[in-house]
């Protein structure tokens, strides 16, 4: 079968783009796979922060482009058997089958007539979630499949220490004036543990960020400044799984403090760093919104918390209780093993097919 594979967001080296690129390299192993994009460096730098296997793709001009009209795309499309596309809410309009994945809620998206039209010549809708799936079936009037993404284990056999860690790209958004991963407030929260009683704990902040947040990041700098709190930036692979091996607690925030009624986008979709945290025995303390609440199981994998002194109590109970601690992390490794190995690729062949 001869496959088309499309994400347009492949220069952000994000989830998403590791999600599809597996994709790729999955359905590689015996079909006839292109990635349409035009700058070959990016997929380069994918390689280098996800270590995939892409050695069995093509890469061609990109037919989504804007440049490219849509008879060229559609007739372009004819060479395909089938056709992967990840959407922000728009749908191409193909002549293969189209599978499309979509990586959150889309809730105020409205369909047109047409627009009505090329959902029904969609084969498929792939979610990576029940939390996105229940927006995207109401969104688009469709039932789509779930297919988690793929979480690959490098846990390292080092001693842990007395570290509280999050994983996540620093990424600010200007309303309200606040960051995606809530980073700010995770560092209140622990600023807030240490003027408590708080002692020989460190928070590591494993991030990066785009020049255009630059400022932003340094801000978030300044108000760690005093405190045992580390920011790690740029470690890819081996680095920082010896950075997931050798922490304690997984803190992971995001979707606190937005309205999720009006807003569900700004909850964790999924939540990979959290899987690949508890895979590598570190115990998740997570807000309950989104995703996270189907990866950790509460009070067996880890904990949900709901409001900030939910957080800071649940963690001290962790800190103070050793017993607790390593029956959650044996409870987190184990859970974190139902999102590994080759559940993936065999899920997507199902869908594919």
């Amino acid at each position: 079968m001869k496959v088309g594979i499309y994400d347009p967001y492949l220069d952000d080296l994000g989830g998403g783009e590791k999600y599809m690129m597996t994709i790729a390299q999955c359905l590689s192993k015996s079909n006839d796979v292109t990635v349409f994009w035009d700058n070959k460096k990016d997929l380069d730098a994918l390689l280098e922060r996800f270590s995939l296997d892409l050695s069995r793709i093509s890469i061609k001009k990109n037919i989504f482009s804007s440049n490219v009209g849509f008879l060229n795309r559609f007739f372009e499309s004819r060479k395909y058997d089938a056709i992967v596309f990840l959407s922000d809410g728009s749908i191409p309009l193909v002549s293969a089958k189209l599978f499309i994945h979509i990586q959150q809620p889309l809730p105020n998206v409205s369909l047109s007539l047409k627009s009505k039209f090329k959902v029904k010549r969609v084969t498929k809708f792939i979610c990576n979630s029940n939390f996105t799936k229940s927006y995207i079936d109401k969104t688009f009037g469709v039932k789509s499949t779930v297919l988690y993404p793929p979480v690959e284990i490098k846990a390292k056999k080092i001693k842990k220490e007395d570290v509280i860690l999050t994983v996540g790209k620093f990424r600010y958004k200007n309303v309200p004036l606040d960051d995606f991963k809530k980073q700010k407030v995770m560092i209140d929260a622990f600023k807030d543990m240490v003027k408590k009683e708080l002692k020989g704990w460190k928070f590591v902040i494993v991030t990066g960020y785009s020049k255009e947040h630059e400022e932003e990041f340094r801000h978030l700098e300044e108000e760690a400044k005093g405190f045992p709190i580390e920011f790690f930036l740029g470690k890819e692979g081996d680095e920082v799984w010896e950075i997931y091996s050798g922490a304690k607690i997984y803190w992971h925030a995001a979707g606190f403090g937005e309205d999720l009624d009006m807003h569900p986008e700004h909850a964790e979709h999924f939540g990979m760093s959290i899987a690949e945290a508890m895979g590598a025995g570190t115990v998740p303390v997570v807000f309950s919104a989104g995703g996270p609440r189907e990866i950790v199981e509460d009070k067996k994998s880890g904990f949900l918390w709901n409001t900030l002194d939910d957080l800071e109590d649940k963690t001290m109970e962790l800190i103070k209780d050793s017993n607790l601690l390593n029956k959650m992390s044996k409870g987190a490794i184990e859970r974190a093993m139902k999102f590994t190995g080759d559940r993936f690729c065999r899920e997507l062949l199902e869908i594919i097919k």
